[in-house]
């Protein structure tokens, strides 16, 4: 893979860098590399995330399995009443209101069996994304805690009754290229 010469490279930091086999697009989002990744044109590409880019241009490249843009990840913060559990759902909306999340997410309030759940589910790609929001906001809770892809399908088959749900969009002011407008930035260099 050779890439072209970046120019303010520590714009492109969370973003990702598509390999297409004959060149190579610098600046998808995860969004925009999901909605690639459906299309059977795209079926061989290589998927890179930028985790570190320097003012010379030189970026540091983590690849990404195509599995992880389909999966859906979680954490799941548990209460043995209704009341702790409905507190705990209310601080983590409260925190979603104060600073929106690093992505789209559902938040529900569940019973499940004798206990009671908050769950916070989003796409796998952006697990740390999310787990740093939570720090940042401070959120804790006084039950126990599970999170990771696992968790969410045991959640769904589980989940006796969804008490109250949200979903919730993110902070991100980027606008996410779809369709036809995708296909072509893919042809080019530099997506942004």
């Amino acid at each position: 893979m050779k890439l072209p010469e970046v120019k303010n490279a520590d714009k492109y930091t969370g973003l990702y860098v598509v390999d297409f086999g004959d060149h190579c697009g610098v600046g998808f989002t995860a969004d925009e590399v999901a909605e690639l990744l459906e299309s059977e044109q795209f079926v061989d590409v290589q998927v890179y995330k930028i985790h570190r880019a320097n003012p010379d241009g030189m970026m540091e490249l983590k690849g990404v399995p195509q599995q992880i843009f389909q999966l859906e990840a979680g954490m799941f913060f548990y209460a043995t009443d209704e009341t702790a559990a409905y507190d705990d759902y209310q601080r983590l909306l409260t925190w979603a209101d104060e600073q929106l999340p690093p992505n789209r997410c559902k938040v529900h309030l569940a019973k499940t069996g004798d206990s009671f759940v908050t769950a916070l589910i989003y796409p796998a790609e952006y697990d740390d994304a999310f787990s740093k929001w939570l720090l940042e906001g401070n959120y804790q809770t006084a039950g126990q805690a599970e999170g990771g892809a696992g968790a969410v399908q045991r959640y769904y088959d589980g989940a006796e009754e969804i008490l109250e749900r949200k979903n919730i969009w993110p902070a991100s002011a980027m606008n996410h290229l779809q369709g036809e407008a995708l296909t072509e930035a893919a042809k080019r260099v530099f997506v942004r």
